[in-house]
């Protein structure tokens, strides 16, 4: 799939960055944030208080644009029929409950297309436009090596865990807008618990309050467990270490379970993958973990082999591969092969934020030049 050159690119499409304490709003045009972000807050008794603020924020971002927005563009929390901009009952938002027409509101308000998905689609659809992937692939064209990469698996460690597919600059949407809900996997650490409870916020914290055997309301934020664990900051040490290491085996599990399927790229971002030095090594061990058989052996736990790439070795060995020529059976010809299956899992380049809004702004004008064809 082709994607617009961003740098060239002219068409203003508005966004929302939407939480559950506020709702920031912006425009983008190529590529770059064309105005101050307005904050509003995301906190009202009622539905349609909200609803009107929502309203208000894409109002005031309009009246500082000069051309006008060709579309808005955002991600918006789920359970929702993405395709049809309704969204479903929400968690965060409790608010919104019984199905709330929110696209096509915006659009009948505005008058321009709108287009909605989930953080965690926008966030990986960015990575592989301008992120990792395309760094990935760069990497091996310097190192002369002929593979390459088109698909990508992002994942969201903050508040929740979440995840996005890209096959092929395709981003992938399921038959019910609930693709790439990673967070639903089974929990390897505490079985009867979705992966979500273990891989998020909530899920360091109750960690390091066990290990340390602390009141949870006593418990720093997991930014502070992570300075703790590297000995930046006094603290239990041990204890943050050992949350960290449960929340890579919960994570790690998960995210070898999606890569049976998706066989790519692998990219994390949200807040806790700032932390990536205290739990990624731990993370792809657990990916290229073995099963045992039933006759006493060991069955590797994927097919392919996972390299961490913040690390130098690794990422060199993923780079240079295995490189060896095969001769063609009754022929004198030979040829190259590379046996090594593998695939690498990396930290955002953009980071959260940005992926997010760039995979926002690029589906928009995708979508919009695929209509006009």
């Amino acid at each position: 799939m082709k994607h617009p050159n961003l740098n060239d690119e002219k068409r203003i499409v508005m966004t929302l960055d939407a939480g559950g304490t506020n709702f920031v709003f912006s425009a983008i045009q190529g590529g770059a944030e064309l105005v101050e972000p307005i904050t509003l807050s995301a906190q009202a008794s009622d539905l349609n208080t909200i609803l009107k603020r929502i309203i208000q924020g894409f109002e005031e971002v309009k009246k500082i644009l000069a051309p006008p927005p060709v579309a808005i563009s955002f991600a918006f929390p789920g359970p929702a029929e993405y395709p049809l901009g309704i969204i479903g009952d929400l968690a965060n938002l409790p608010l919104f409950r019984g199905g709330v027409a929110l696209g096509p509101m915006l659009e009948e308000k505005f008058g321009i297309p709108v287009f909605i998905n989930n953080d965690g689609d926008l966030f990986a659809y960015g990575e592989a436009i301008s992120g990792l992937l395309p760094e990935v692939n760069a990497l091996l064209e310097e190192h002369n090596n002929p593979k390459r990469y088109h698909n990508l698996l992002g994942a969201t460690f903050g508040t929740g865990y979440g995840g996005g597919i890209v096959s092929n600059g395709h981003l992938f949407g399921g038959d019910n807008s609930a693709q790439g809900e990673i967070n639903r996997i089974r929990n390897k650490v505490h079985p009867f618990y979705s992966a979500e409870e273990t891989v998020s916020i909530r899920g360091i914290r109750k960690a390091y309050a066990r290990e340390a055997r602390l009141d949870e309301v006593m418990v720093p934020t997991p930014q502070s467990i992570y300075e703790i664990g590297m000995g930046k900051v006094e603290g239990n040490r041990k204890a943050a270490v050992k949350a960290f290491q449960k929340f890579a085996i919960a994570a790690g599990d998960s995210l070898a379970n999606a890569a049976t399927l998706v066989d790519g790229i692998i990219v994390l971002g949200g807040g806790i993958s700032g932390a990536h030095p205290l739990f990624l090594h731990h993370l792809v061990n657990e990916m290229n973990r073995k099963f045992d058989t039933p006759g006493g052996g060991h069955l590797s736990r994927l097919e392919i082999q996972v390299f961490n790439l913040e690390n130098k070795k690794d990422l060199q060995k993923f780079l240079t591969g295995d490189k060896q020529e095969i001769q063609v059976p009754f022929s004198d010809k030979k040829i190259t092969y590379d046996p090594l299956k593998r695939i690498g899992v990396g930290i955002t380049r953009l980071g959260t934020s940005r992926a997010t809004s760039i995979g926002a702004y690029t589906f928009a004008l995708s979508q919009l030049d695929k209509s006009a064809t």
